[in-house]
């Protein structure tokens, strides 16, 4: 598995007869980000959410950092980071205490959790409103504040949903510059979902499409349009591939996903 830091082999999850996911595979190296891209009800949030460990697959096996979810759940989950879409916080506390909280939910010593909280408070610029109740803070502040909460044990991998919601500009330029340099510098693996194509774009190294629970391609950019045989953007590569009009051959073209499918069913 070398630098693999996310392994999904072969993942179904079926909820009585609706099958949500099917036979996913994906391998996100140390350091890259990976968007995921599908429209609603494509599987997004299922895949999301079996990643974070509060849905276990039908079938097949997720990997964190070469700890089976299933089988050393501890272990897989400690290296983890989530990032929801709706940040679920307690607002009666100051963004100060919260993070000292997350801390001591992954054991982080009383010290460096202080040390770390400061620095995350300064870089998600929060530091001045850091003894004010979360329930003050606005939407954006509450989403920058669960992410410094994810990222405060220094997580290997880093699960997002969404994370441009309810960020202003600024806020969002800000947030998208700090996963550029956890990925480069820090070599954080992200797992990224999100419907905004123009995100996408500026910050994925890859992309996967999910459409009706299925990967229907994965690459670059340029992958993608020598798939599809388009020079779109990104946003025209999407729906291109999640209607029913698409090209019925399509998957056998996605070499990369198929690929990686083929290495791992092997």
């Amino acid at each position: 598995m070398g630098d693999d830091a996310i392994r999904l082999e072969n993942v179904s999850k079926s909820f009585r007869r609706h099958e949500a996911v099917v036979d996913l595979s994906i391998v996100v190296p140390k350091g890259e980000i990976y968007g995921f891209l599908g429209p609603n009800g494509a599987g997004k949030t299922t895949t999301i959410r079996m990643l974070a460990g509060a849905l276990a697959p039908t079938k097949g096996r997720i990997v964190l950092a070469g700890h089976d979810l299933a089988k050393n759940p501890r272990e897989a989950k400690s290296v983890l980071g989530y990032i929801p879409d709706r940040p679920f916080l307690y607002e009666k506390l100051s963004g100060w205490e919260f993070l000292l909280f997350s801390a001591g939910l992954y054991r982080v010593p009383t010290k460096i959790a202080e040390s770390r909280a400061e620095e995350l408070l300064n870089v998600f610029e929060l530091w001045d409103w850091r003894d004010e109740l979360i329930e003050n803070y606005s939407h954006g502040m509450k989403q920058r504040l669960i992410m410094a909460g994810a990222l405060l044990p220094k997580p290997q991998i880093l699960v997002v949903d969404e994370p441009m919601v309810g960020l202003d500009p600024r806020g969002a330029k800000l947030v998208m510059n700090i996963f550029l340099r956890l990925a480069r510098e820090e070599k954080v693996a992200m797992f990224v979902s999100t419907h905004t194509m123009s995100l996408a774009s500026r910050l994925c190294d890859r992309v996967g499409v999910i459409y009706k629970g299925r990967l229907k391609a994965e690459g670059t950019e340029e992958e993608l349009k020598a798939i599809v045989g388009s020079d779109g953007d990104l946003e025209e590569l999407f729906l291109e591939m999640t209607t029913d009009e698409t090209d019925p051959d399509l998957e056998k073209k996605t070499t990369p996903a198929k690929k990686a499918q083929e290495a791992i069913k092997a």
